[in-house]
């Protein structure tokens, strides 16, 4: 664990419209927050009781450490509160999903026809023998059907385990082993970036060995109808013949699991996170409704894919929850050019976007002139997530997308807080680099190794301070992994970041609390160098680990990306490394700077530094499941 250290903090901020505050469903944010802090408990039955309940609960929680219940006793269906809710309170013909393919082609569907293909689906995986209980893993492309098949399994109480279409065949293979999925759910091919992905074969090789697998559901995209070979192997649409459209949902616990997603496995294997079906819908409801302020007439679009949990929580069910018009697409931001996904803005008038830090410094590498052709004049609220915003990308994203009047979300959570934790509400000043205050509902905060509140301006580790609704309940077949996050510091939930607060009570997301580099002593988060070359306009991104040094111990190397127009030179390492100097000082300055095309990262977006690291050491870089190429 890392010892406390001092940050240089800027003291700039943005301030929104006064209109954003006056309109927003969370109003003022310290009242908001008192009133949480008042009667924790009263705030979370006030918000869970904007939902639909089959059986409303006796208790709001109940607290063990490290265990959590929610709402207990209560029984749901989360769907009635995505779907019927909607469709029998005049939503029925409003759009639930717009879907625009790599190809170009559009499909929509209402609430109404979202609801019957629903419950179609979820009648045809009952005739499969589906019950209440099962895993069923998911390995498909984003297309409409991918969300028909999620909601299904909520609405019989089959447990989703999502598994996103770019791991291997050997990544899928001990996901499906780990959760003893009974359905296999996949399509004939997936589209990406004019290429056709072969998904049922690397599903073919996964359920190879995998004696739990009863049925491989396949989605024929092209060859129509697909030759089904293997008695495992049934077609999407031919098992919906006959069915009603109708199906009852089933009476869920509001602690019975929603679903398992298997974090991406950067550090070892890759863990189970569980979500119980009460707690994470408030958790997600709330969020979707206060923080991201979706109201009836936006058009929202998260540019995440299902298998990430903000695809789960920001494209499926936070959303569809609070009967909002929803935007997918399969199309990735570089392909067919720079202004596919500003184009997609444009013609359906997207009024809130969420996407992710490395986008974001992708499209500042190849220049503003792409998003300038394209008319964004539509959007509210941008938002980001996934890693942190640094203030050059905040700048960028506010001046050439927000057009310098769009608040930025930019939201810190992970798979295993299932919702929003921090932020900056809508109407509060905005501070680049800053990721904002714990939301209402949240108590967060930065301490020492000892869990002792950190002064202002002086680096920690972030920690949340007792549970909340949508908290992951344990990790599958794992439970002493989970306990480990509760154990660490005092009674917390230990997040694994380096953080920073501010006088203002603003946190700055540092970077994971191991990419620390330790130089004669001094520890420095990685995040803060990187921050310190993606200053310099040469760099788009910027990668930074620990070598090994004779003197310091450890020295600082740099993996760097540059801007289009810039070519490597020795001049350029000299103005790099000066410039961190001055950014930071001396100590920071690194002992060497490689210039690459591209940095190795995750399908999620997150830079593998562990992978560059490994390169560096000469040593066997371990699973790299989750590498992008």
């Amino acid at each position: 664990m890392a010892e406390d250290f001092e940050v240089k903090l800027e003291k700039k901020a943005y301030i929104p419209a006064p209109h954003y505050l006056a309109n927003s469903a969370l109003g003022n944010y310290k009242e908001a927050y008192n009133k949480f802090t008042s009667d924790p408990d009263g705030f979370w039955d006030e918000k869970a009781r904007e939902l639909k309940w089959m059986r409303p609960w006796e208790k709001v929680r109940e607290w063990n450490h490290p265990y959590a219940r929610w709402f207990t006793s209560a029984k749901l269906n989360i769907t009635e509160n995505c779907l019927d809710r909607h469709v029998n309170n005049g939503r029925r013909n409003k759009l639930a999903i717009i879907w625009r393919g790599e190809d170009g082609r559009e499909e929509v569907l209402t609430y109404r026809q979202l609801y019957r293909s629903v419950m179609r689906f979820a009648n045809a995986l009952k005739s499969l023998g589906v019950q209440k209980g099962d895993r069923i893993c998911f390995y498909m492309p984003f297309v409409p059907e991918h969300v028909v098949a999620i909601l299904a399994c909520a609405r019989i109480g089959a447990i989703h385990s999502i598994v996103y279409a770019g791991f291997g065949a050997e990544a899928l293979h001990s996901r499906i082993r780990d959760a003893n999925a009974k359905i296999v759910i996949t399509a004939d091919v997936g589209k990406r970036r004019g290429k056709t992905i072969p998904l049922k074969s690397i599903v073919d090789d996964a359920v190879r060995n995998a004696p739990s697998v009863e049925k491989v559901i396949v989605l024929c995209r092209e060859k129509c109808p697909l030759e089904l070979y293997s008695e495992l192997e049934v077609d999407f649409y031919g098992i919906q013949e006959g069915m009603s459209d109708e199906c009852p949902a089933e009476e869920m616990d509001a602690e019975d699991p929603l679903f398992i997603l298997y974090t991406s496995g950067t550090t070892g294997s890759a863990k189970g996170i569980v979500h119980a079906c009460g707690g994470y819908m408030v958790g997600t409801h709330y969020t979707c409704k206060y923080i991201f302020d979706i109201k009836e007439n936006d058009v929202y679009w998260c540019s995440a894919d299902p298998g990430w949990i903000t695809g789960h929580s920001y494209i499926v069910y936070g959303p569809l929850s609070v009967g909002a018009t929803v935007v997918i697409t399969e199309t990735t931001p570089d392909y067919p050019d720079y202004g596919v996904w500003w184009s997609i803005i444009e013609e359906f008038g997207v009024s809130i976007f969420y996407t992710a830090p490395t986008a974001i410094r992708m499209f500042m590498r190849v220049g503003e002139e792409w998003p300038n052709k394209y008319d964004l004049s539509s959007l509210r609220i941008i938002g980001s997530v996934g890693e942190p915003l640094n203030p050059e990308a905040f700048e960028w994203y506010y001046r050439v997308i927000g057009k310098n009047r769009c608040p930025i979300l930019d939201t810190w959570w992970q798979t295993e807080t299932g919702m929003h934790m921090i932020t900056t509400p809508l109407g509060m000043p905005m501070k680049p680099g800053f990721a904002g205050v714990p939301i209402p509902g949240v108590f967060a905060d930065v301490v020492d190794k000892d869990g002792n509140p950190v002064p202002a301006g002086q680096g920690g580790l972030l920690v949340i301070k007792g549970p909340w609704p949508s908290m992951m309940r344990t990790v599958y077949n794992n439970d002493e992994r989970y306990r480990k996050y509760w154990t660490q510091i005092k009674d917390y939930y230990t997040v694994g970041d380096l953080a920073v607060k501010d006088d203002d009570g603003y946190i700055m997301i540092l970077g994971r609390s191991d990419d620390i580099i330790i130089v004669a002593g001094h520890n420095l988060g990685t995040a803060e160098v990187e921050s310190a070359l993606v200053e310099h306009e040469a760099v788009a991104e910027a990668a930074v680990i620990g070598v090994p040094d004779d003197i310091k111990g450890q020295a600082v190397k740099a993996f760097v990306t540059l801007v289009q127009g810039y070519e490597p030179s020795q001049k350029l390492v000299s103005e790099l490394t000066y410039h961190v100097r001055m950014s930071i000082g001396p100590i920071a300055m690194p002992n060497a700077i490689e210039f690459m095309d591209k940095l190795p990262k995750t399908r999620s977006g997150k830079i593998m530094r562990r992978l560059l690291k490994a390169k560096e050491m000469g040593i066997d870089p371990g699973d790299i499941s989750t590498l992008e190429e």
